[in-house]
């Protein structure tokens, strides 16, 4: 699991997640498991640690 330093950066990735971008230019995260649609970032850039979609790889949640 990722966790924040609190110095603007993560250490290590977010497993099991995936995010895209709305058309509105907001982020959103969803589930790579099962596709639920999860929490949406308005501020500016993307979430830290955790892939775009589509990423290519295969992991053991998709």
């Amino acid at each position: 699991m990722g966790k924040n330093t609190g110095e603007g950066f993560r250490q290590g990735a977010v497993r099991g997640r995936t995010q895209f971008q709305q058309p509105n230019g907001d982020w959103q995260k969803r589930n790579e498991g099962n596709g639920q649609f999860m929490e949406r970032k308005s501020s500016p850039g993307p979430f830290k640690g955790v892939a775009k979609e589509p990423d290519g790889r295969d992991t053991k949640n998709s």
